[in-house]
């Protein structure tokens, strides 16, 4: 573990870095960051970070965090759990509550709790009222690399009280090391997708992909604006086993599949956000999640955790050069 930088309000920031077989990956304490991720024989990383703590405390602030308690938009900021309506930050233009706004998960400076070579586990306690959010709630994410070259996330969370829970990865991929992703060919095992109005929320539809341009069940590349891009992807109706649903090609020949217990995937195609310096376009967003507002259309799987339950995610990746 290194000493990786110090926040604007003086907190202190970690880094772990995790290895086994052909794979090298960096972990920040800061909203549990996955701020590298390297292949042997591979001259770049696969992920986009920074080594500038002030990169992410300004645009990069979602750049490979765990994104929540509420990953992606709520539309009307607002949550009504067991008769209580809860007023959300409105942080886009607002209007919407994106990634839970300023207390969100990707803010905070996580504690490291168990760690080895190739694993290791952070905590978050987020009180009741943070992220204007009911419930006292245990937040842990585990990474793991294993040999040959694979990464796998574990989430897991636990309330006192009705709350919302639906977190996710926002790792920026471009498995090329280019200046933008064109070219990369993406396949995913989704036979429909929720459309998106003017603010990027779901309409409440689940449209089928067939005859659309968000047919990615054959691998095919991916073209800047056709599509546009910033849409989940339905891969079930609930939570269920770990199973690949997502392929990611370089043309470079790296490539990465992705399996998750969740059954949407959020992919967005970086049309608004970049690093300092560099263009629009240069990683592909791919957030394994619950589908987006939730709690506005009761027909999508509920994102509802009780005291008695425990919120559960499993995203694993795996690469090939």
């Amino acid at each position: 573990m290194t000493h990786f930088g110090t926040t604007k309000g003086g907190k202190d920031i970690d880094c772990v870095t995790l290895s086994a077989g052909d794979i090298a990956v960096k972990i920040l304490t800061l909203g549990a960051i996955v701020q590298d991720v390297r292949l042997a024989g591979v001259a770049y990383g696969l992920a986009l970070g920074s080594d500038k703590v002030a990169d992410y405390e300004a645009g990069m602030k979602y750049f490979g965090a765990i994104v929540g308690p509420i990953a992606n938009r709520i539309s009307n900021s607002r949550v009504r759990l067991d008769g209580m309506m809860y007023e959300l930050e409105r942080n886009e233009k607002g209007r919407t509550h994106l990634h839970s706004g300023a207390e969100g998960s990707h803010a905070q400076i996580w504690t490291i709790v168990a760690q080895t070579q190739s694993s290791v586990t952070l905590t978050l306690t987020m009180p009741d009222g943070m992220a204007g959010l009911p419930g006292h709630r245990q937040i842990s994410v585990t990474y793991q690399v294993t040999a040959p070259a694979t990464l796998t996330l574990e989430i897991s969370g636990t309330t006192d009280a009705t709350t919302v829970m639906n977190f996710a990865s926002h790792i920026y991929w471009n498995l090329d090391g280019t200046p933008t992703w064109e070219g990369h060919s993406l396949r995913l095992a989704a036979d429909h997708y929720t459309p998106v109005d003017e603010t990027v929320c779901p309409t409440g539809e689940v449209a089928n992909v067939t005859g659309t341009p968000m047919d990615f069940r054959q691998e095919r590349a991916m073209k800047i604006g056709d599509p546009a891009l910033d849409h989940n992807f339905c891969l079930s109706d609930a939570p269920t086993a770990l199973r690949d649903v997502l392929w990611l090609r370089g043309q470079s020949g790296v490539s990465m599949s992705m399996a998750t217990t969740e059954p949407g995937v959020q992919v967005h195609d970086a049309s608004g956000s970049g690093r300092p310096g560099r263009g629009f376009y240069e990683g592909v967003v791919i957030e394994p999640q619950r589908w987006p507002d939730a709690p506005n259309n009761p027909h999508f799987p509920s994102i509802r955790v009780l005291p008695d339950a425990t919120y559960h995610q499993t995203t694993r990746w795996t690469f090939e050069a």
